[in-house]
């Protein structure tokens, strides 16, 4: 596994500077139509996902202006729109994974991200409350 430069490796994450910086973005709830089924692909159904960002936050901290820093609202706009939008993934695998593409792509200073995400009323035959996938990507 390779780790971009000026960064480490802690638990097999790659963090952004010594300290492992990180913006959290916790309970980002949308409607979605992705599932193997039928039924999923027509109805849409709850998701949930939450975001490790790995940022260096030290230029941030030291100026406190949002232009030295990773816009948080914008990637869980982002991170919406894939969940809502009209492409359908069969496999949360897939549906996380492009959450953390775009996420990546959101902006450079992010040089791993990692993604929960959660079918909050998976159709099984089951009591269960969630199913779901976490996922990291490295720039």
């Amino acid at each position: 596994m390779s780790v971009p430069t000026g960064s480490s490796l802690v638990s097999g994450v790659a963090t952004a500077g010594a300290d492992g910086d990180l913006i959290q973005l916790r309970g980002l709830r949308a409607l979605g139509t992705h599932g193997v089924l039928p039924e999923e692909q027509e109805r849409a159904q709850p998701f949930e996902v939450d975001l490790d960002l790995s940022v260096e936050l030290g230029v941030a901290a030291a100026s406190d202006r949002l232009a030295d820093t990773v816009d948080y609202g914008a990637v869980a706009d982002t991170a919406a729109a894939i969940v809502s939008g009209p492409d359908s993934h069969a496999l949360l695998e897939s549906l996380a994974d492009a959450i953390a593409r775009a996420a990546l792509a959101a902006d450079l200073r992010i040089v791993a991200v990692t993604v929960a995400l959660r079918k909050l009323r998976p159709p099984l035959a089951v009591d269960i409350s969630t199913v779901g996938v976490r996922i990291t990507r490295h720039r």
